[in-house]
């Protein structure tokens, strides 16, 4: 099967996106597929996000680059076109390539119909949907979510879908602690890892620690500024005189990013909307537990108890530092590990692959004989 796979961006500033779309990309080739990737601004040529096949050749996965007419006849034939993300030109262009080829498209969201994200630079949103966007998700051939929330988000705009369910997956480290055995010296570290972006939430964040003020703890974000809104949060850790214990890092990748969650005991995601938060697959995977809001998809933090989802504002965020940071190192442990064990056993990439592979296979064959939606 051969699939174009295209995402805003391949570049690390991106966010969650960029990894999740070529990470699954490189499970799709592992698993037989041939898969291109795109972007708009040419990132995936070159893209160190985009994993290299272990003890073989990359023949399966291609990073292409120009325009997508270019792109597209680079590639050459394409049974199906699955697309990331919405609201950009490019998006409504692959829509049109892919009706005038004949072939399927499968459109992934991303969490950009949650109704913070609609709320968010409403007005170019409100004119794209009347535009075009609207009538390219009802003629997409199935729309693709993450979890039960961004499918509901689907479903609420009345597009004719009931979305498909496969989650992100998550890779675990290579060398991950076992519960129990991590040596914990003070101070302890709780970490945020992500864009500085409004929808991560992390004024509230900050206010909640202000108010705590956990002893023997710091809070240490990390992260790439966007549109300048680390300046923001400079401003309220200055108001706050949080210097001594709140740390703004700067972006961090590869090993730094590895050592940055080996050296934490607490993650914190308290952002307003996420359509899965990959982040919190990362944290887990890596023997963290997590603090995050209930705008978050991931009710199994508190069903196996490796941890906790609160309300979306400075009270909830308060009540969760707090919890957290009186809990034991032994405790704390105990929570990761069990954290670690959910994405090993229920988020492989190589299980994701197989499913959407049954998923271009469910569309293409409805494609061809007209029974899509």
């Amino acid at each position: 099967m051969r699939i174009f796979m295209s995402s805003g961006s391949f570049d690390r500033s991106y966010g969650g996106p960029a990894y999740s779309v070529s990470r699954l990309g490189r499970a799709l080739a592992d698993a037989g597929a041939q898969v291109g990737l795109w972007a708009p601004d040419g990132s995936a040529v070159g893209s160190d996000v985009i994993q290299v096949a272990e003890g073989q050749g990359d023949d399966r996965l291609s990073r292409l680059d120009g325009a997508l007419p270019t792109a597209l006849e680079t590639f050459g034939e394409v049974d199906v076109f699955h697309d990331s993300g919405l609201w950009w030109s490019h998006n409504h262009a692959i829509s049109r390539h892919a009706r005038q080829a004949g072939k399927p498209v499968v459109v992934s969201t991303r969490g950009m119909l949650a109704p913070w994200a609609m709320r968010h630079k409403y007005w170019r949103k409100k004119v794209a949907w009347q535009l075009y966007q609207r009538r390219d998700l009802m003629r997409a051939t199935a729309i693709h979510a993450t979890s039960p929330e961004e499918a509901g988000h689907v479903a609420a705009l009345n597009l004719g879908h009931t979305a498909a369910l496969i989650p992100n997956g998550a890779d675990l480290p290579t060398e991950a602690p076992s519960p129990g055995t991590a040596a914990r010296t003070a101070p302890r570290k709780a970490v945020f890892l992500g864009r500085l972006h409004p929808v991560k939430g992390l004024p509230l964040a900050l206010e909640a620690w202000n108010a705590v003020r956990p002893d023997g703890w710091v809070f240490e974000i990390a992260g790439p500024d966007e549109d300048g809104y680390r300046a923001v949060l400079q401003d309220l850790i200055a108001k706050h005189a949080l210097d001594d214990c709140v740390r703004l890092i700067g972006a961090v990748d590869g090993d730094a990013k590895t050592e940055l969650l080996r050296a934490a005991d607490l993650f914190v995601l308290p952002s307003h909307s996420e359509s899965f938060g990959m982040v919190v697959a990362e944290a887990l995977a890596h023997s963290l537990p997590v603090l995050t809001t209930q705008a978050v998809p991931w009710p199994d933090l508190e069903r196996i108890d490796c941890g906790w989802r609160v309300p979306v504002s400075v009270a909830g965020l308060t009540d969760g530092i707090s919890a957290a940071t009186a809990l034991s190192d032994a405790a704390r442990i105990a929570m990761g590990g069990r954290g670690h064990d959910l994405v090993r056993t229920q988020y492989s990439w190589e299980s994701v692959a197989m499913r959407f592979l049954d998923l271009y296979s469910s569309v293409q064959a409805g494609f061809k004989t007209g029974r899509v939606a």
